[in-house]
């Protein structure tokens, strides 16, 4: 496997830090903390290089909140000078880790994404009987940092840009602790919960190291499994097959895999093995040979959402068009699936009065 030397000054290059502030910028000029950096960024982007350079960059504090759609999840981020940082190592190791991942991989990766993941789905729901799906238990709180740094220190022999790598995979140490039970695996010792775990939900790197972390997997079942019909979007991820056994001892396989070489765990209730005739729930949808809908908990959460705009509408508190755009936005993506009734009604229900005048 060819190895990477000579990255660092890459990174800290002044072009590709004022391209990382461009990025890192994009859907947040408003923020305080963006503006209060735009104002002053080549001072600040000549500080970053000084601190890149001199090793003396520290990542800050995470700010945390939590979201609940569709399920609780803690968010870490980072701040904004940090992001910069996320994005100007990103932007140089990328292309080298992205050359190795398969083709049916599609969080986080340009020209992939969400609606690319559902028609694969589809095209191999109509050409398999049964299908094997598979979820990561609490992925990002137990990604294993020695085991991520060997990773990446198998292509990066730049000592510096692991220095960078490490420091930032550090800063994430005990952010997501409550969101994880301590669980042993097969020959640990009293102690193994207490390896460094955790990859901060928010980071451009941990989605990146996210794909990194488990193209392990994407490899094993290509190259040790030989299984065709395989995608993955973050942790979740579908084999196909004809023949139900094969899945049945994929699972056990990938089971053992998962634990032994990635320290994660399988759900053991979402891992299952059933007919794709029955429907097979992805990203949202559920996949038939001949249509696609909307899985039902997806429609319940815009029937809310459409309601509390309807009620900050009235309050004054939400702007006419804030409301286009967000109701374009659901339905684009509901427009993927057999939906055309669904949206009509829903919207023809929905009524927004006008705010009272004072």
């Amino acid at each position: 496997m060819h190895t990477y030397r000579n990255l660092y000054p890459e990174i800290y290059d002044f072009a590709n830090l004022h391209a990382a502030f461009v990025a890192a910028r994009r859907a947040k000029r408003g923020r305080s903390a963006v503006v209060a950096f735009s104002q002053r960024v080549e001072d600040e982007l000549f500080r970053l290089q000084s601190a890149l350079q001199s090793h003396s960059y520290r990542p800050g504090a995470y700010r945390n909140f939590y979201i609940h759609e569709p399920k609780r999840r803690k968010i870490s981020a980072a701040p904004f000078c940090d992001r910069v940082i996320h994005h100007a190592l990103v932007r140089v190791i990328e292309p080298i880790f992205e050359r190795r991942f398969i083709h049916d991989s599609y969080a986080c990766r340009v020209g992939k994404g969400t609606h690319r993941a559902l028609d694969r789905c589809t095209q191999w729901v109509r050409q398999y009987r049964y299908v094997l799906q598979c979820d990561v238990a609490k992925f990002f709180p137990t990604i294993d940092h020695a085991i991520l740094e060997n990773i990446l220190a198998h292509t990066l022999a730049d000592r510096q840009v692991m220095w960078l790598c490490t420091t930032i995979i550090a800063s994430g140490v005990g952010v997501l602790d409550s969101e994880r039970e301590p669980r042993w695996l097969p020959g640990d010792d009293l102690f193994a919960p207490l390896r460094p775990q955790g990859l901060p939900i928010g980071n451009l790197t941990s989605q990146f190291w996210a794909n990194i972390y488990l193209n392990e997997l994407d490899q094993f079942v290509k190259r040790t499994l030989k299984c065709r019909a395989y995608l993955r979007y973050a942790d979740d991820f579908l084999l196909f097959s004809d023949d139900k056994p094969t899945l049945h001892a994929w699972h056990t396989e990938l089971r053992a895999f998962a634990a032994e070489r990635l320290r994660l765990h399988l759900h053991a209730h979402k891992c299952q093995v059933y007919p794709t005739a029955s429907g097979v729930p992805f990203l949202g949808f559920r996949h038939y040979g001949s249509h696609r809908r909307l899985k039902r908990e997806g429609v319940v959460r815009f029937g809310r959402r459409l309601r509390a705009m309807q009620r900050a509408f009235t309050a004054g508190e939400i702007s006419r068009e804030k409301i286009g755009e967000r109701i374009q936005s659901w339905c684009a993506h509901a427009a993927h699936g057999n939906t055309y009734r669904l949206r009509n009604r829903m919207l023809r229900q929905a009524v927004f009065t006008s705010p009272a005048k004072p």
